[in-house]
């Protein structure tokens, strides 16, 4: 059986007035995520580690900030576009495994539901995505608030 390891890595400013998205979710918070689709810091690490597990370039490269078309664009339609290439390549989801670094507001009351909904466009079973969270302890950008990020690493396998 063939596998395949890809990870993300992905930063956006915070801001206030914006809606924060995490995991498909808008989580309520005084600052929102700034971005040309919803800014979905989580949704688009599993993106880009899913297309680097197959050398496929990243989420820019499909899904471009410069496209009208993606303008606001709600980044679960990214993740699902995503997926769908991804199985059209014959590949199936291993395992995904995230950490989201955020100063405030605490993420742990939303992780079920992040998972559930990120299971829900993969069509995989939840315990196959593994979302964390942490702070920075109030070091650097992520710990002033001024932004956040996230990581993804996952396990593609070849379908049978």
């Amino acid at each position: 059986m063939s596998f395949r390891i890809g990870y993300g890595y992905d930063v956006h400013q915070l801001a206030e007035g914006e809606d924060l998205v995490i995991g498909g979710l808008v989580v309520p918070h005084t600052k929102g995520s700034v971005g040309h689709s919803d800014a979905d810091v989580l949704l688009h690490v599993m993106c880009d580690a899913m297309l680097g597990a197959l050398a496929l370039g990243d989420i820019g490269t499909h899904f471009p900030d410069t496209d009208p078309a993606y303008k606001g664009i709600d980044s679960k339609i990214l993740l699902k576009r995503t997926w769908d290439l991804v199985q059209s390549k014959g590949w199936t989801l291993s395992n995904m495994d995230t950490t989201v670094c955020l100063q405030q507001p605490k993420l742990k009351p939303h992780i079920s539901a992040m998972r559930a909904c990120v299971a829900d466009i993969l069509g995989v079973d939840v315990d196959r995505i593994g979302i964390k969270a942490t702070t920075t302890e109030k070091l650097g950008f992520v710990g002033t608030e001024e932004g956040i990020s996230a990581h993804a690493v996952v396990l593609l396998e070849k379908a049978s």
